[in-house]
């Protein structure tokens, strides 16, 4: 399938190693190096974000789009939204991302009816399929915009109005459609709307039970049209709605195991949304991981000077490195991946500009996946870990584990026994030490 180049003077990202000077070439990311039998690429499973990286204009709350590109030009919408997709693919290519991902509203226009609108976007998930099967790029995950439309102005799932819940209902059977023919490998619910301004005039227990019901149908009908991919939820606090049903992972895990959805889900989880909540990104990766449901990962960052959703790439290799420990212990993400979610500053308008950016970002995952794999290998923070919980590895510290022992045995152990407890030092800052001393010299 041959189509015009929107990037003549830009040819493939080739890997040139650490000490290369080409700012258009990979420092760290090496797709093809084989690690542990498996190639960089299949570790890390990089994926490009479409609504940012194709649909970013530069725009925000004080002004119009900066960013103007060449294949934003003509009067359908469906043949623009075509040349987009045909521009995207170029650059998943040269970038040498194996995934993409998107909202059914980033690829094909809104019509006057919702009839309308999904024949919009049958034009272009038929146009994806063909660029997909010429290109060996895939769908890591599809989901449906339930955000933008003023009629999710109050929510979807958790709109007060049946009319508006029936509309976000049939919008996400298309989505999961055209996922399953994509052959998506996930799907995202990012709840941007579902929660509330206030509790004047909000019902909370019956919405809660609404979004609840709406997951419970998604279930359903993945079941019916044979989608076995996975189901992910996205976390974020706040922005845009003050109190949001899905403010971090903690409070996801207790939604689901709630409403008996947890055996079906598992998280999509955003650095930037992470810290929204107060907590680090590694953080949320452990709370997912001890449950058993860290599904993927939106790549970005936030800047810690500003309280919204900056949505920058991370060229932050000491957080990543903790984020990347995080990762690797819970066994890796599986079907999941690393999305970058993250977008090129208002002021950054060249072309170039958004291959510097994702090749930063590429380049910081790839080395702290490396400085993680060796923390790891090396096993001190490991042992350490270890050791300090070695009193619940036999006596009564392991039956305290499993529940062998009540806080009558326990009171006869100190009484009799075990006395005053001897306090143990911590030694985070040799720990912080250490961790600096991997990042420092590298992989």
């Amino acid at each position: 399938m041959k189509t015009k180049s929107y990037f003549p003077k830009i040819g493939t990202i080739a890997y040139e190693g650490p000490r290369g000077e080409n700012p258009l070439a990979f420092k760290h990311y090496n797709p093809e190096e084989i690690i542990d039998g498996r190639s960089m690429s299949e570790h890390l499973r990089f994926s490009i974000a479409y609504w940012h990286a194709f649909r970013g204009a530069g725009v925000d709350m004080f002004g119009a789009g900066s960013i103007n590109r060449p294949w934003e030009k003509g009067k359908d919408p469906v043949s623009v939204a075509k040349m987009r997709m045909d521009a995207a693919f170029e650059f998943f290519q040269k970038i040498r991302a194996p995934f993409w991902c998107y909202h059914d509203r980033d690829i094909a226009p809104e019509g006057s009816t919702l009839a309308q609108t999904n024949k919009n976007l049958d034009a272009l998930v038929a146009h994806a399929a063909q660029l997909q099967k010429a290109t060996g790029i895939r769908l890591l995950w599809g989901t449906a915009n339930l955000f933008g439309n003023p009629r999710y102005m109050c929510g979807g799932a958790t709109n007060p109005d049946a009319h508006v819940f029936a509309y976000a209902a049939a919008q996400v059977k298309k989505a999961m459609d055209t996922t399953l023919a994509l052959g998506g490998e996930n799907y995202v619910f990012w709840g941007g709307r579902e929660g509330y301004e206030t509790l004047l005039n909000t019902n909370l227990k019956r919405e809660q039970d609404h979004l609840a019901a709406f997951m419970h149908m998604a279930v359903d009908y993945a079941k019916q049209i044979g989608f076995t991919g996975q189901f992910l939820i996205e976390p974020k606090p706040k922005e845009p709605t003050k109190h949001q049903y899905d403010f971090d992972v903690a409070s996801g895990i207790a939604f689901l195991r709630t409403y008996k959805l947890d055996k079906y889900f598992k998280f999509n989880i955003e650095t930037n949304h992470a810290t929204l909540a107060g907590h680090t990104f590694e953080h949320e990766i452990e709370v997912a991981a001890s449950a058993g449901m860290l599904g993927s990962i939106d790549a970005n960052t936030g800047d810690t000077l500003l309280g919204w959703d900056t949505d920058q790439f991370s060229t932050d290799v000491h957080g990543l490195t903790l984020a990347m420990i995080s990762i690797l212990r819970a066994g890796g993400l599986g079907k999941g991946g690393l999305n970058f979610d993250a977008k090129l500053r208002r002021p950054s308008i060249d072309i170039k500009d958004l291959f510097y950016a994702h090749i930063g970002g590429m380049d910081a995952y790839a080395l702290a996946f490396k400085i993680a794999r060796k923390i790891l290998a090396d096993g001190k923070l490991c042992q350490f870990v270890a050791d300090r919980y070695a009193s619940y590895d036999s006596g009564y510290g392991k039956d305290i584990e499993k529940r062998k022992i009540g806080f009558v045995e326990l009171e006869k152990l100190v009484l009799t026994k075990l006395g005053e407890p001897k306090p143990r030092s911590g030694r985070q800052e040799y720990l912080e030490n250490l961790i600096m001393q991997y990042v420092t010299n590298g992989a």
